[in-house]
């Protein structure tokens, strides 16, 4: 068993998992969809797309493709929460948590392409 292999597919999983956490719950209720868990998401991402910067192969290329699709969106959500939650004069509104929400569940989809990419990846190895 190859542990940096282990390690990758782990920190991929858990970065789909910690969004869909994040995500999951009513669209605009800013109490099911606390920052700490859009902060987990932001951190594990990114070391996710740390991790697949080495990879040359076409599989590596399009791991690194739906990470920073998902970084980017999340870094978005990230700038609308703290502009709704410490610039606008009206808070973290319903329609702004919307907005939050949504874009990671951009992110998400651009997760689970990455985990299935990792699934696909993994069922085609050949052993030597």
């Amino acid at each position: 068993m190859n542990l940096g292999k282990v390690i990758f597919a782990f920190v991929v999983m858990l970065a789909a998992t910690l969004n869909a956490g994040f995500f999951v719950g009513d669209l605009g209720d800013p109490t099911v969809h606390h920052v700490s868990g859009l902060f987990a998401a932001v951190v594990v991402n990114m070391v996710a797309t740390l991790m697949k910067l080495g990879d040359r192969t076409q599989f590596g290329a399009t791991h690194l493709a739906t990470s920073l699709v998902a970084d980017l969106q999340l870094v978005a959500a990230v700038v609308c929460w703290v502009y709704a939650a410490q610039f606008s004069p009206d808070g973290l509104t319903r329609g702004m948590t919307a907005v939050v929400v949504s874009l990671s569940g951009g992110a998400l989809l651009a997760n689970v392409a990455s985990v299935t990419l990792l699934v696909v990846e993994t069922v085609r190895y050949k052993r030597p």
